[in-house]
């Protein structure tokens, strides 16, 4: 796999995929930045969400689950100081379908953290790294 980060101007950057695809990143104004596109650890949390929510819909539907959406609310704490690494990553799955069986969920959102999630993985060798679900039925009653 490679990308390419090119320098744009201040601390504005274009990242570029070998598939052809490209992302804005810039920094936070306080450091040069002009708030043009995602921060390189905004990106970092998302590529983790993409990477466990793919699995985790993956899983379900090799198993046959009615599912019908998946979102990954992740929660990060970082270090006060210098490197201001994460320290603490939560990702709480909202995961829709009727139907859904809970320990099929449950297992799914366990693989993908244990086996599957190559960027989870990696990151939880130094980050403390929590999950947990809720599974609501396609139609909220009362709404």
């Amino acid at each position: 796999m490679k990308v390419r980060i090119k320098w744009v101007e201040g601390v504005s950057f274009v990242g570029e995929s070998e598939t052809g695809h490209a992302v804005v990143l810039d920094g936070a104004p306080e450091n040069g930045g002009r708030n043009i596109g995602m921060r390189p650890m905004e990106m970092l949390l998302i590529g983790m969400g993409a990477c466990t929510s793919f699995d985790v819909v993956a899983i379900l539907k090799k198993a046959r689950q009615p599912i019908v959406d998946c979102v990954a609310e992740i929660q990060a704490e970082r270090a006060a100081e210098i490197p201001k690494v994460f320290t603490k990553i939560h990702v709480h799955f909202v995961i829709t379908g009727d139907g859904l069986n809970e320990s099929q969920v449950e297992r799914a959102v366990k693989l993908s953290a244990e086996k599957y999630c190559s960027a989870s993985i990696m990151l939880s060798k130094s980050v403390d790294i929590t999950h947990d679900f809720v599974i609501q039925p396609t139609t909220q009653q009362g709404a």
